[in-house]
């Protein structure tokens, strides 16, 4: 069964087309497939405007993934779940939803009536989990929050929040404004930032998906922060973002379906990594090895670090004298000095 993410949020111009085809295109990479069948990955638009389809059809036969215009199909959209080839379906849906005239609690939903409503319905109806993006910029608060508590928590749906089309010359101002406003709501918001790259506004011109971008340190960066997001929402695992969300706590927290040790960096443990070199290291330092623990001081007991890993014995620096290394003792520190002095004295 295809996971279906929902690209979803009532304000436009937050990037939900870029996301939707980018996330589509690095999912894809990580996912391949086999030839002669269909792509692993399906991005769907419900967006009348179309963005999405003119951008596919510019990108022609490199687009790595299936794309489909099924804003007025709601059957064909209560059914990707089970399209076949699919692991992954990803939806791009219009940017602006009517939620201001909802007036009746008991009303169904806030999206209102008419097709593109009901393609909203059929799509929210069968999704797995919903990706909000939401730009470093106060206007875009209301709107997310209308997005995220009328639509989006009725329906019981795991959602991440994401920061999209940051630019770093504006300064974190914004961004840390931003992030303060989505933590204050309590709402789980994605570490990765989506940086603002002019590449990102040209791609679709140029026929191109992040994926396709060239080998400049610019396009390595960008083609990065959708990598780390796909990552970071569990894309490609087995377990996406909807298990994250019911995963109970326990000795390694799970990030989108990826066990994360506890140390909360996303990969083993640095202290662990540092301690195992180092005790190989002493291990072949000449004067240490075949010391006789019965003649050495004390060692203390292994500390546990962070991610599970032990740290070598500290051993204090009252050992055994240095065995000679190649049938020679070993040269007295100070020596140079001593022959110094006695030359001196001669004199």
């Amino acid at each position: 069964m295809a996971q279906v993410h929902v690209i979803l949020n009532q304000k436009g111009g937050v990037g939900k087309s870029t996301l939707t085809v980018n996330l589509a295109a690095v999912t894809a990479d990580v996912l391949g497939g086999t030839a002669g069948e269909d792509p692993p990955v399906v991005a769907v638009s419900i967006d009348p405007q179309g963005s999405a389809v003119w951008w596919s059809e510019r990108v022609g036969d490199g687009l790595p993934f299936d794309f489909v215009q099924a804003h007025d199909d709601p059957a064909g959209l209560a059914a990707l779940h089970l399209i076949p080839s699919a692991r992954h379906v990803f939806v791009d849906t219009p940017g602006w939803l009517d939620l201001s005239g909802r007036t009746d609690p008991g009303e169904r939903c806030p999206l209102g009536e008419g097709p593109a409503a009901e393609a909203l319905r059929a799509v929210l109806d069968h999704a797995h989990d919903v990706i909000v993006p939401i730009e470093p910029e106060p206007l875009g608060f209301e709107p997310t929050q209308r997005t995220i508590e009328r639509v989006v928590k009725p329906r019981g749906l795991p959602f991440r929040v994401v920061v999209n089309n940051w630019d770093p010359r504006d300064g974190r101002a914004d961004l840390e404004q931003t992030r303060a406003f989505v933590e204050a709501q309590g709402w789980p918001v994605a570490r990765t930032v989506v940086r603002h790259y002019k590449l990102h506004t040209r791609a679709s011109a140029d026929g191109l998906v992040v994926t396709q971008y060239g080998g400049n340190r610019v396009a390595l960066q960008a083609r990065e922060d959708f990598f780390r997001l796909a990552l970071e929402v569990g894309l490609g695992a087995a377990e996406p973002m909807a298990a994250a969300a019911s995963a109970a706590s326990g000795p390694a927290a799970v990030v989108g379906g990826i066990p994360a040790p506890a140390d909360g960096r996303g990969g083993r443990s640095g202290k662990g990594v540092r301690s195992g070199r180092n005790a190989q290291a002493s291990q072949r330092t000449p004067g240490t090895a075949g010391t006789d623990p019965a003649t050495s001081a004390a060692t203390t007991a292994p500390e546990p670090l962070a991610g599970g890993t032990t740290a070598a014995p500290a051993v204090t620096s009252a050992v055994t004298p240095a065995a000679p290394v190649n049938g020679r003792p070993p040269r007295p520190r100070g020596r140079r000095k001593q022959a110094a002095a006695a030359r001196k004295g001669g004199r």
